[in-house]
């Protein structure tokens, strides 16, 4: 076969290689969407509350996973309890209750919607909450002195019993009495504090120090 025909043939190659690469990147699809992580659950209505989701999206054509959370459209099927940011920020709004918080994305000619995080709202007790029955732990240590405290509702009486489990959301009120010779009592991890009372609104576990003086 002549020089030239040889050439001919490797043009042709090329050309057909180059036009299949473009083809199958051209031609890339997104398939499915996961987001991550499978749900979550706060403790109050507080918006300052917030947990960071994420999106995978599986493509084919070639076959790939991208991070594509900056890219999909964010949703909440009940936005007043919980609402997601173009960002996949999720965090409670206005009310308690459950909401499904999902991505989609257009990849013509077909929308790709992913997987759905259960959100739940448990809290406040005020507000008629909680939904899922969220507890959280309440400790208290003595710093030094002497003294008692107690809770209310009812649960923490130190002395005896310093550590309790309330339903999240709750706001927990404890009293210091000093026992002679302590005549005062000063907090540490309160919300607020006042003379013998700290208020602790309960999102998580916490431990509260009563230092009697």
């Amino acid at each position: 076969m002549s020089r030239k025909w040889f050439s001919i043939l490797a043009l042709i190659a090329t050309a057909t290689f180059l036009v299949n690469v473009s083809s199958c990147g051209y031609n890339q699809h997104l398939v499915s969407i996961l987001i991550a992580p499978s749900g979550a659950t706060f403790g109050a209505i507080d918006p300052s509350l917030y947990v960071n989701f994420t999106a995978s999206g599986t493509y084919i054509h070639p076959p790939a996973t991208k991070d594509i959370t900056s890219l999909v459209t964010w949703q909440s099927d009940t936005p007043q309890v919980a609402q997601v940011t173009s960002a996949g920020v999720v965090s409670p709004n206005i009310g308690c209750g459950t909401a499904n918080v999902y991505a989609t994305f257009y990849d013509s000619p077909n929308q790709v919607t992913s997987n759905s995080a259960l959100i739940t709202v448990d809290g406040p007790l005020s507000d008629g909450c909680p939904q899922g029955g969220a507890l959280s732990n309440l400790a208290v240590t003595i710093g030094g002195g002497t003294g008692t405290v107690s809770s209310a509702p009812a649960g923490i009486n130190c002395g005896t019993t310093c550590a309790a489990q309330f339903t999240t959301g709750t706001t927990v009120t404890l009293t210091g009495t000093p026992i002679s010779p302590s005549s005062s009592v000063t907090w540490a991890n309160c919300d607020t504090s006042s003379g013998t009372t700290c208020t602790v609104f309960l999102q998580t576990d916490r431990i509260v120090t009563a230092t009697f003086n």
